[in-house]
């Protein structure tokens, strides 16, 4: 049985949320909680609005020495539409430390991520696996340990990592910033039918987490709403 609950995976926001008292980091860290429950809900749509991210983000994910760029709007909710539509977006954390300052939030975490083994196998879905992770690298990995991708199963891709999603001045994303410094301690495991989650079952679990951002004007500058 999997270990795992993605209602804790912000559990390290939650703490440092708890005691950070400057409104421009309350804010940073609400919209980070925010950002990271919707994408595993699938609510990429909401993660793209307005107020939570600037017009042309970009999403810099190296992993396992292959390194992607991702640029646009319209481009990530291609990524997030298909990782939602395969079951991709699920992500648990385990152990992670956050930090905020004016303009970024930085963590290291032991992260989880679902991976479809269609993704894997397909050469069209090259560059929108999760992280941005090779095909030919994960059925290197699968193979080491005696497996083959079957495209109708689900893995489990855990590694150490540590990103930097760098904020402008009104607390919008930038950027996603993401590495894993030691791509060769990563691990892949064949999931149970019982244990995959599928999209929709995290956007039930999560929905009750998911706060709507207060309005900045008032919350981080002090300014009534027009």
């Amino acid at each position: 049985m999997l270990n795992l609950d993605i209602t804790k995976s912000n559990a390290g926001i939650d703490k440092l949320l708890a005691i950070t008292t400057n409104p421009r980091h309350q804010y940073i860290l609400m919209n980070y909680s925010r950002h990271r429950y919707l994408e595993f809900s699938g609510r990429y749509d909401e993660v793209l609005a307005e107020d939570m991210i600037v017009d042309t983000p970009v999403y810099n994910l190296h992993a396992l020495g292959f390194n992607t760029t991702i640029s646009g709007k319209e481009n990530v909710r291609n990524l997030y539409r298909f990782w939602a539509e395969t079951n991709q977006c699920i992500f648990y954390g385990e152990g992670e430390q956050v930090a905020v300052a004016d303009n970024f939030v930085a963590s290291t975490v032991i992260a989880h991520q679902q991976v479809w083994g269609g993704s894997i196998l397909s050469s069209k879905a090259l560059g929108l696996l999760p992280k941005g992770l090779s095909s030919e690298l994960l059925l290197k990995m699968l193979e080491i340990k005696g497996m083959k991708a079957e495209p109708d199963c689900m893995y489990l891709y855990s590694n150490f990592e540590e990103t930097i999603w760098p904020y402008d001045d009104r607390c919008r994303l930038m950027r996603e910033d993401v590495m894993e410094p030691n791509p060769a301690a990563a691990q892949i495991t064949k999931l149970d039918p019982s244990d995959v989650l599928t999209t929709a079952q995290a956007a039930a679990l999560l929905a009750p987490l998911i706060k709507p951002l207060p309005n900045f004007d008032e919350f981080v500058l002090g300014k009534a709403a027009a």
